[in-house]
C-alpha cells in the first residue's frame, strides 16, 4: 500500500483525461469502458487546471473536477460559484486524505477567482460538512396516480387560451435557454445552463451510449410567448386483459408562470395509456399537488437534500442577497480550513445591505456549514439553535436571523451536475 504522501495529487493533463474518466466511472460503479464518442464529447469540457486527480504509480485513483456557474441568490442576484463534481476516491485508496487535499487546492483557487460561494450536490451526506458545505435547497418527487387526480377526462388543451404543443430537440435548444434564463433570474438556488447542457439533454451530444431521445412539450401563454417546457419519457406496461399501466416520467419541466406549470402537468396527466406521473425533481413547496382536484393522488415519493453551499466570501455572499426585513445581527462565524470566518455585522434592509468585519459582541455563532444552510432562505436558525447546531450569545438572535433571512418561497434547484 503506498502512503498517502507518495500519492502524486495535481491537475491532469489533457493526454490523462481518458483514465480519469475511467477513474470517475469506476468511482461511480459505473461500467469503466468508454466510447470514443463519449470521451470526446466530454473532452470540450476540459479545462486545463479545473480536473484534479491523485496518481499512484502513474494511475488515477481519485478524481475531482470544478468548473464556472453562476447561482441565483435570493432577489435575483447572480453570484459566481466554483461548481464541484466528479469526485470519487477508488475504493482501494480510501481514507488517505486525497479528497481533502484536492479540496484544498480546488477552494484556495476559488478563493483567489474571487468566487463568492462553492457548489456541489453530495451523493452522500456525510462528506462534506467537514469542507464547511451545508445543505442549501431540497428536492421532492411526487408519483401521480392519474385515475385518482380528478382532473376532467375530456381534457384537450388549457382553459386559459393557451396551448401545448410536442416539438423537436432542434426547437428546444432555439426556445429552451432563454426561457430558462427567465426562470433562473426570479428562482433563488438555481444555476446557469450552458449551451453543452442544452445539447446533451437533446441529444444533439452524445455523453450516455444509452441515451433515449424523450417527448418535449412547449406551453405557449395566449399571447404567443412559450412560458413552459417539459421533456418526459413514457414507458411500455400493459396489464391483464390488455389495460394500460404505463408511467410518464418526467425529465424536467420548466414553467416561468402557475399557469405554465398547470397546463403541462394536467397535459402529462391526459395522455392516453398514461395511468402514473413521475415529476422528476422538484421544489419541495411544488404547486404541483394542488394543481389537482384531488392533491392525495400525488404522493411523495422522495426528499432529500440538494444543492450544498459553501460560502467563499462573507461580505458579498450575505450583501449579494436581498431581505425583506429590516433589522442588524452580528454573527461569528466559525471557519474550517483558514479561507472563509470571523465576526461581521449584517445591517439589512428592503431596500439593500452591508456586511463589515466587526469587534462588536457577537449574536449568533455558527459554522460554514450552517451559513451555507441559512444563506438561500430554506433552512431556519431556530430549528438549527434547537439542534445544537448554531449558538445563540444573545437570547432571541436566531429567531431576528430567521426574521432577516428565511423566504416566502423555497429555493430550488432544478439540475444535476
Amino acid at each position: 500500500m503506498s502512503r498517502a504522501d507518495d500519492i502524486d495529487v495535481r491537475p491532469i493533463t489533457a493526454s490523462e483525461f481518458t483514465d480519469w474518466l475511467r477513474a470517475v466511472n469506476t468511482g461511480f460503479l459505473r461500467v469503466p469502458a468508454l466510447t470514443e464518442e463519449e470521451i470526446e464529447g466530454r473532452r470540450g469540457k476540459f479545462v486545463e487546471g479545473r480536473y484534479l486527480g491523485a496518481f499512484d504509480h502513474g494511475r488515477c485513483v481519485a478524481t475531482f473536477r470544478s468548473f464556472d456557474q453562476e447561482l441565483t441568490a435570493v432577489g435575483g442576484a447572480s453570484v459566481p460559484a466554483d461548481a464541484i463534481s466528479g469526485v470519487t476516491v477508488t475504493a482501494t485508496h480510501r481514507r488517505r486524505g486525497l479528497l481533502s487535499r484536492m479540496m484544498a487546492r480546488d477552494l484556495a483557487a476559488a478563493k483567489e477567482r474571487g468566487d463568492v460561494v462553492a457548489t456541489l450536490i453530495a451523493a452522500e451526506y456525510p462528506i462534506y460538512g467537514r469542507y464547511g458545505f451545508g445543505p442549501a435547497t431540497t428536492m421532492a418527487e411526487w408519483t401521480i396516480d392519474v385515475p385518482r387526480a380528478g382532473l376532467d377526462a375530456r381534457w384537450a388543451g388549457p382553459a386559459d387560451g393557451g396551448r401545448i404543443d410536442l416539438v423537436e430537440g432542434e426547437d428546444v435548444r432555439k426556445l429552451g435557454p432563454e426561457l430558462h434564463e427567465r426562470l433562473r433570474r426570479g428562482l433563488p438556488g438555481a444555476i446557469d445552463r450552458d449551451e453543452t447542457w442544452w445539447k446533451v439533454n437533446t441529444g444533439a451530444l452524445l455523453f450516455d451510449p444509452s441515451w433515449k431521445t424523450p417527448f418535449f412539450a412547449v406551453y405557449r401563454s395566449a399571447s404567443g410567448e412559450v412560458e413552459g417546457m417539459a421533456a418526459y419519457d413514457v414507458d411500455d406496461n400493459w396489464g391483464d386483459a390488455k389495460q394500460p399501466l404505463n408511467t410518464a416520467t418526467v425529465r424536467w419541466l420548466l414553467g416561468v408562470t402557475p399557469a405554465a406549470e398547470r397546463a403541462l402537468w394536467e397535459y402529462l396527466c391526459s395522455v392516453d395509456w398514461v395511468v402514473k406521473v413521475k415529476s422528476g425533481w422538484r421544489a419541495p413547496d411544488d404547486l404541483l399537488p394542488h394543481f389537482l382536484p384531488d392533491p392525495r393522488a400525488a404522493g411523495i415519493t422522495s426528499v432529500a437534500d440538494w444543492l450544498w453551499v459553501r460560502i467563499l466570501d462573507v461580505v458579498r455572499a450575505l450583501e449579494a442577497r436581498t431581505y425583506e426585513g429590516q433589522g442588524t445581527l452580528v454573527l461569528e462565524i466559525a471557519g474550517v480550513d483558514g479561507l472563509t470566518g470571523g465576526r461581521y455585522r449584517l445591517e439589512a434592509s428592503p431596500e439593500g445591505a452591508s456586511c463589515t468585519p466587526t469587534t462588536e459582541s457577537a449574536e449568533l455563532g455558527l459554522g460554514l456549514g450552517e451559513l451555507g444552510a441559512l444563506w438561500l432562505g430554506d433552512e431556519s436558525a431556530v430549528r438549527l439553535a434547537a439542534l445544537g447546531r448554531v449558538r445563540e450569545e444573545r437570547a432571541g438572535a436566531a429567531r431576528k436571523a430567521d426574521a432577516l433571512l428565511r423566504t416566502p418561497r423555497r429555493p430550488w434547484c432544478p439540475d444535476m451536475f
